[in-house]
């Protein structure tokens, strides 16, 4: 599992590999979390994400709502068939925004 972060002109893109679990969750969330000030917008490139478990959905949950609790937002793009049936039994799904691809993300 990786990440990269980097700075777009609407806030943070956050590029996702490998595996979001209970080992690297807690990591990625102090990082992002350090990142983000009010207002920030966060987009999570998921499309190389080949995995994700509940500490992952938790921290993905918990940076949503530090992002709306201040007025940004947070996008999810390119989320892959295998995460995508995690998201979809855990309903997830239905609190963040999901596009195809970080093109189709708007802020």
């Amino acid at each position: 599992m990786g990440w990269e972060i980097s700075e777009n002109g609407h806030g943070l893109t956050v590029n996702v590999e490998g595996r979001l679990v209970a080992a690297v969750a807690g990591n990625l969330r102090e990082e992002v979390l350090g990142r983000m000030s009010d207002g920030t917008n966060v987009l999570f490139d998921l499309s190389h994400m080949v995995h994700i478990d509940s500490s992952g959905l938790g921290v993905l949950v918990q940076i949503l709502q530090k992002a709306k609790g201040s007025g940004g937002k947070v996008v999810l793009a390119g989320l892959q068939p295998g995460p995508k049936i995690v998201f979809d039994i855990t309903k997830v799904s239905r609190v963040f925004e999901i596009v195809p691809t970080v093109r189709d993300a708007k802020f």
